[in-house]
């Protein structure tokens, strides 16, 4: 049996391919078409899920949908309404998208050839099955937050063998998701794209709330009470019935004007940006709290896309009585497309979950064999060598990383998900003080205070980082941030943030056999087990999917070789053809 899930039209859309129960494959549109957090119909991502089964949309049992566009829509029409005539331009730039596409979900996909059922899912309860369904609980409490769905912006909830009780709610306008949001757009950045940049910038203020004064302002903003249900103030807030987020009496608040991108990211912008933090971790802290109370529960999951707070992640197990954690490597709305086909197979259609249904790893995406990667390097005329075997693959990549080289990773299946996890990454030495300076400047091209994350073998992970038992099952994702042990601080500067913590990735051989061996072998040169392992793409790009797409970026930074499949492509035996090409062209 085959089921097809779908997510699309508001960010990272998705489509996921269930076989038996089985996630075969998933990928984001994004990827196929090289723009960020594309939201269109994810026709890339539905050919290749179909493709790497060999079937057809005859052949699928049945598609689902990860919202109910028609209750979404009847709160759009509903807020408008409400605020107009404050929300007439925003009405009018939204309506033709939803009366062209966004409402005709079903007629695009009976256009790929699909006949049969086609299911709607609620926003959270799809965000809740793609937590809790690919699981190692039987039983466990869920959490989902993220900005929101149709109404919901937060829900609580149990979830039981196959089935999923959503126990409560909190309602649109008022949500943790968008409160991080608005603050993400006051302080300059992207919303939708860079709330994770808050997150690494709150590490350089000041995390005490006696004395960030910042803390005590935005508890003006949020309500929250000892249950962790909360109310925003929507004085401070646009964002119900204008594109703009902060209001004037936000900026107020906050002692001065929206940072405007590209300018100075002073002080007073790092502090808030701490206080943000603080609040919204006294929130999720209040809300596991009364959910462990109310279940008895010992496993929690979460989804949605505050699930990506990785900073808050790793503190939910020594802050709230959960004896586990389980987060899936794509918690945001991207992710919900294996929710909402998971929602059917099991809770639907009432098939049983089995073990071979957990989600073990995140290698979902495509990969090229040996033949198709030679084929593009001879087509394009790119030097290159071939390793002899594998043995030889392994010692020259972690010899390459030990001199210090910057090395692009293009191995086996892409990551599903917005973490390079060993398939299309970028790898680097953690020990060179240097490493996360050029790693920001010639190679991601960002701003000087994100962090880079370190990836050790499982088996290592607690020598270094002051970390939650059972590994790997809560660092597969890098998902967590822990504390690096203080001793390792000067020893792998480059991936310990200001606050001395890493975005951890554990990986074991099982999972990953080549990057496994490739840190392994580093260890035994450098005596310390532990990479740089970044995303390999550039700012503002998507992750690399094709060979063409990770040669071009090879290209175009500082990235000095690329270890695709068997080969090896260096960048400076490559350099003056780049350069001949491009001249030849303008010629």
């Amino acid at each position: 049996m085959y089921i097809l899930g779908i997510s699309c039209y508001y960010h990272d859309a998705s489509a996921a391919l269930l076989k038996d129960g089985v996630v075969v494959a998933a990928a984001e549109e994004e990827r196929f078409t090289r723009k960020k957090h594309d939201t269109s119909f994810p026709l890339n991502a539905i050919t290749y899920c179909l493709k790497s089964q060999r079937i057809t949309m005859g052949q699928v049992d049945a598609v689902g949908f990860y919202e109910k566009p028609f209750l979404k829509f009847e709160r759009l029409l509903g807020q408008h309404v409400q605020m107009f005539p404050k929300s007439l331009k925003t009405f009018v730039s939204a309506m033709p998208s939803w009366i062209h596409e966004k409402l005709h979900i079903r007629k695009s996909i009976k256009k790929l050839g699909y006949e049969g059922e086609v299911y709607f899912i609620e926003h959270h309860l799809a965000h809740a099955a793609a937590s809790f369904l690919v699981s190692p609980f039987k039983k466990a409490a869920i959490l989902t937050a993220d900005g929101v769905g149709e109404w919901s912006t937060t829900t609580w909830g149990i979830g039981n063998e196959k089935e999923i009780q959503l126990l409560g709610e909190i309602r649109f306008p008022h949500s943790l998701g968008l409160l991080y949001s608005t603050i993400t757009a006051y302080l300059g950045f992207t919303v939708n794209n860079a709330e994770y940049k808050v997150m690494g910038l709150a590490s350089y203020g000041d995390m005490d709330k006696k004395t960030n004064s910042y803390y005590e302002k935005l508890k003006q903003v949020v309500d929250i009470k000892e249950d962790g249900s909360y109310t925003l103030d929507l004085k401070y807030f646009k964002y119900h019935y204008a594109d703009r987020m902060p209001s004037q009496a936000m900026e107020k608040l906050l002692d001065g004007p929206t940072r405007k991108k590209e300018t100075e990211v002073a002080q007073r912008h790092k502090d808030i940006a701490a206080a943000l933090q603080l609040i919204l971790e006294e929130a999720m802290t209040a809300m596991l709290k009364d959910l462990s109370k109310k279940t008895h529960y010992q496993n929690v999951v979460l989804g949605g896309g505050v699930a990506l707070n990785s900073v808050y992640n790793g503190k939910i197990l020594r802050n709230t009585p959960f004896k586990r954690v389980w987060i899936h490597p794509n918690p945001s709305d991207g992710g919900s497309s294996i929710g909402v086909a998971l929602y059917i197979y099991h809770t639907i259609l009432g098939k049983k979950r089995e073990k071979q249904h957990q989600l073990s790893h995140a290698y979902l995406g495509p990969a090229f064999s040996t033949e198709e990667i030679q084929q593009f390097l001879d087509a394009r005329g790119i030097r290159y060598s071939k390793f002899k075997n594998q043995q030889e693959l392994i010692a020259s990549t972690a010899k390459m990383i030990f001199d210090n080289k910057v090395v692009g990773w293009f191995q086996g299946k892409m990551e599903w998900g917005p973490r390079a996890l060993g398939s299309r990454s970028i790898l680097a030495n953690p020990c060179n003080p240097q490493a996360k300076e050029l790693l920001n400047e010639k190679v991601k091209h960002r701003e000087h205070f994100r962090p880079f994350a370190p990836v050790v073998c499982a088996d290592d992970a607690l020598k270094y980082f002051d970390c939650d038992k059972p590994l790997p099952e809560i660092t597969d994702f890098m998902l967590m941030v822990y504390p690096i042990k203080k001793e390792w601080h000067k020893k792998i500067p480059s991936v310990t943030h200001v606050d001395g913590s890493g975005r951890l990735q554990t990986i074991s051989r099982k999972q990953n056999h080549l990057y496994y061996e490739v840190i392994k072998a580093f260890g035994k040169l450098s005596k310390i087990p532990i990479l740089i392992n970044t995303s390999f793409n550039i700012r503002g790009e998507p992750i690399v999917c094709t060979p063409a797409d990770a040669y071009t970026c090879m290209m175009g930074t500082g990235i000095d070789c690329l270890v695709m499949g068997n080969f090896l492509i260096k960048r400076s035996d490559n350099e003056q053809d780049q350069w001949n090409s491009e001249h030849d062209a303008k010629d």
